[in-house]
This record gives structure tokens, C-alpha cells and sequence, in this order.
């Protein structure tokens, strides 16, 4: 190899020297979730007064990680990060209501605890809910890391600016795939492989509505694929598993093909 292919890769290090690894970038998001719901953690805070501090510290952190992977060019990444924070009581109580929905809906749910410690939907939910109110200000990059951290954690794919309402709840959830421009209601539940996703991937549809609308009250089940911007799914309807729909359904439907399946048993052959 010559010399200009490492002075190529020597001036790329160059310019990323500073930026913290995703590893750091994921673990300020831990230690932020963890505080919200100390059921995954160990740590136990002396009073209030500590844990004040705790959301200071990672206040702090939050914009050197924001200042050193250059979030944004001309604003004020002390105010940005005070905003976010400043949201956190919002963001808790929407993640409250997934938590009450897995609770609710699952039968194999013991308790809540149970549901924040070890669900895998909990766990891509609030990396979701996480990333999605940084990008609702604005920040680059950071969202999709966390996300594609909790995809390659559950096998839940959910891109930071689809648009979710309170009472999500993801049932199982390997191979889950929400796209980037999705909107879904209140009261939706999916179950294990259910894709919302486009019809395209034109390069050209990037800044277009290419994701379904899933309206409140809606179950998928398993292995649903649903396409297409303008594809809505009406409020309280069933999807069913293996489905594949490219138009809209109306409120209150049932939506299942009919496989041909057949039993043979041999004392009857």
C-alpha cells in the first residue's frame, strides 16, 4: 500500500480523535434511563440533594457529548442539553403508561419490576423514547445510535423519529422494524416481526411521509407487513399474523388470509 492511502486514513483520525465512542454515547443513556427506574440499577442516592446532582452530572455530559460530536454548528449546547433535561418528567410518564401496557397485556407479567428489568420491549421503548426527544431537538446522530444500540441488544428496530403516543407496548419483539416516518396511536400493541415500513426506498422519498399510520387501539400480530406513507391502519382494528397490506383499513376491522393447511394422520391414510 502507498503512502497517500495512510495519509487518507491518518487525516480521517484526525478529525474524529475527539468523538466520543458509541460505547460512551450508549452508557450516558443508560446511566440517564437507569436513574428514571433504579430497578435496573444498584445505585442508591443518600436524598434528593444527590440525586439532583446525578441529573446535573449527566446534564454536563450530555453537552461535551453534544460539543464533541459537533450536534449542531450555531446554538447554544448548554441551553440544548438544559431543554432535554428539562423534559425528563414528561418522558417519564409517557414511559410509565408502556410500562403499565406491557403490565396489562402481558398475562405472563408478574409485576412491573419484572417488565422494566427484563422486557426486551421495555428496553428498546425507552431507548426510543430517549432518542426521539433528542431528535425532537434537533441533535444529530446521537439518536440513531442509541436506537441501533438497542436494535443490536433486542432485535428491535425502531428509527428515532417515528412519531409513538403513550401505551406502546411491543409483545416478544425480535425483528420488530418501524420506519422513520411511522406515526402510531395510543394503545397499540405489536407483536414479533411486524415490519411498518415503505414501499420504497427511493433516495429521492427522503424527506416524504413513506411509513403507514397505525391509529389508537390497534393490535398487530406476528409477522405482519404493513407499507406505504398513505397505508392507514384504522383505530381498534386486528391485524393478524403473516398479513400483507399495502392499503389502508378502515376503524374496527379484522384483517387475516386464509392459509390452506392440511393435517394428515396416518391411522386415517
Amino acid at each position: 500500500m502507498d503512502n497517500q492511502f495512510y495519509r487518507q486514513i491518518f487525516d480521517k483520525h484526525q478529525h474524529v480523535e475527539a468523538v466520543p465512542s458509541n460505547k460512551e454515547i450508549t452508557t450516558w443513556a443508560l446511566r440517564v434511563i437507569r436513574l428514571l427506574f433504579p430497578e435496573q440499577s444498584k445505585q442508591v442516592y443518600a436524598d434528593v440533594h444527590q440525586l439532583k446532582q446525578e441529573f446535573a452530572h449527566l446534564q454536563k455530559e450530555l453537552a461535551h457529548i453534544m460539543n464533541a460530536t459537533r450536534a449542531c454548528q450555531n446554538c447554544n449546547i448548554e441551553l440544548l442539553a438544559q431543554a432535554f433535561f428539562e423534559q425528563l418528567p414528561d418522558l417519564y410518564l409517557l414511559l410509565n403508561t408502556d410500562i403499565q401496557a406491557i403490565f396489562n397485556g402481558d398475562p405472563a407479567a408478574r409485576s412491573e419490576f419484572e417488565v422494566i428489568r427484563t422486557y426486551p420491549g421495555f428496553f428498546a421503548i425507552s431507548f426510543y423514547r430517549l432518542a426521539h426527544s433528542l431528535y425532537k431537538h434537533d441533535v444529530p446522530l446521537l439518536p440513531r445510535i442509541l436506537t441501533e444500540y438497542a436494535h443490536s441488544k433486542t432485535g428491535i428496530d425502531i428509527h428515532p423519529a417515528a412519531e409513538i403516543d403513550e401505551y406502546f407496548y411491543i409483545d416478544h419483539g425480535t425483528g420488530v422494524v418501524i420506519g422513520e416516518s411511522c406515526k402510531i396511536g395510543k394503545n397499540v400493541k405489536l407483536y414479533q416481526g411486524v415490519t411498518l415500513g415503505a414501499l420504497s426506498v427511493s433516495k429521492s422519498m427522503a424527506f416524504t411521509k413513506r411509513h403507514p399510520t397505525v391509529e389508537d387501539d390497534v393490535v398487530i400480530y406476528a409477522g405482519a407487513t404493513i407499507l406505504g406513507g398513505e397505508t392507514i391502519i384504522g383505530h381498534d382494528s386486528v391485524i393478524g399474523g403473516n398479513v400483507w397490506l399495502t392499503k389502508s383499513v378502515a376503524p374496527h376491522s379484522t384483517v387475516f388470509h386464509k392459509p390452506d393447511i392440511t393435517v394428515l394422520n396416518k391411522t386415517n391414510v
